[in-house]
């Protein structure tokens, strides 16, 4: 009997979710607080992140597990790149490095890469989908944020191959479809929703350590407005409730 492992993802990483909605630096963001030096920063870390995760999903293409996942046209480092000259200026690649939690994040990546790469699923999952969902609104956050120009600084989230919602919402489908797919017990599935908690944290992690640098430019006093209270994540609110939902599956 195939396993709905979509489902698993999405039902197993609820509290991750939510978890990821509510650190003081996406708070912020929600609310249209983009700073330019953490924002850039943080386009830093994602660039060495997917630059390791999608060299391990090539490297793995004729993995049984990791093959039916790769779909070359959500590959971010190449836009990533363009962001970084946008950020940094065409000497980028020497003016950024990845932060200490930032190359905690990639080391795992290679880690599960070089020992079960089954897990780099998890990885995939984690990221694509949230880009191709609540990655959208944040995208138009930062542009207002940012006052940046049409076409530049927001490429992290600009998919020439999957340009509308309609498409969008396609290819999710096509997304899951591919995870119920794939040749995995009970066993390995668990493994990979484990693992999407921990790139929920290693996420989470990468953007705490920009948060002093976004109290620093707001003040203590509307930082603290803004981040003292949780609240429920987009992915365990009822039906009809709007939010920015970081990884969706609609």
């Amino acid at each position: 009997m195939s396993i709905d492992l979509a489902t698993r993802l999405r039902e197993g990483t609820k509290h991750s979710h939510t978890a990821a909605e509510n650190t003081a630096f996406m708070k912020c963001f929600l609310k249209g607080i983009v700073e330019w030096e953490p924002f850039r920063k943080l386009i830093a870390d994602l660039y060495f992140v997917y630059r390791a995760l999608e060299a391990e999903m090539r490297r793995h293409q004729n993995h049984p597990v990791v093959g039916p996942m790769y779909f070359p046209e959500l590959e971010r480092e190449a836009n990533l790149a363009k962001d970084l000259a946008f950020y940094y200026g065409d000497n980028w690649q020497n003016e950024i490095e990845a932060s200490p939690e930032g190359i905690k994040y990639v080391n795992r990546i290679q880690e599960v890469a070089n020992t079960e790469p089954a897990l780099l699923v998890a990885h995939a999952y984690v990221r694509y989908m949230g880009d191709l969902s609540g990655g959208q609104s944040l995208k138009n956050i930062a542009r207002s944020a940012l006052n940046l120009p049409a076409d530049k600084g927001t490429g992290l989230h600009e998919f020439d191959q999957i340009p509308t919602v309609e498409a969008r919402r396609a290819f999710k489908a096509k997304y899951r479809d591919a995870l119920n797919s794939l040749p995995v017990d009970e066993a390995l599935a668990q493994k990979i929703v484990d693992e999407a908690n921990l790139a929920f944290q290693m996420n989470r992690n990468v953007v705490h350590e920009l948060e002093p640098a976004v109290r620093a430019a707001v003040g203590e006093h509307v930082f603290d407005l803004i981040t003292r209270q949780d609240k429920p994540g987009s992915t365990e609110r009822a039906p009809g409730s709007t939010s920015v939902e970081l990884v969706a599956a609609e």
